[in-house]
């Protein structure tokens, strides 16, 4: 199901062929989290730049199994899958800058 933005909102029965794709972030959000709300356009405005990442939202409230299989214990919890698995995790909101910084090394 598409969010509001252009930033595809997954749940558990999408996941596992998501991080298929080479490399992938998942912003690990919650609607009541007021820095996930203020991360969601910051993502939004990554996700227009690197065209060779995929990215995909996942509601912690919705998709609980999801955050325990992947410990997600603090929200926002940003997720780097490269061929399916965990190479990066990003916790906390953190400036456009510092996350694109952590991506470029993914699409070199």
């Amino acid at each position: 199901m598409p969010a509001k933005n252009g930033v595809p909102e997954v749940a558990e029965k999408e996941f596992g062929k998501l991080i298929e794709n080479p490399v992938v972030l998942v912003d690990f959000f919650a609607e009541w989290c007021m820095p996930c709300l203020m991360m969601a356009p910051i993502i939004e405005e990554i996700s227009d730049k690197f065209d060779k990442i995929k990215f995909a939202k996942v509601n912690v409230d919705d998709n609980q199994g999801l955050a325990q299989k992947f410990n997600v214990m603090s929200i926002p919890t940003l997720i780097i899958f490269k061929d399916g698995k965990e190479a990066e995790r990003i916790t906390g909101a953190l400036p456009v800058e510092a996350i694109e910084e952590k991506l470029e090394k993914y699409v070199k």
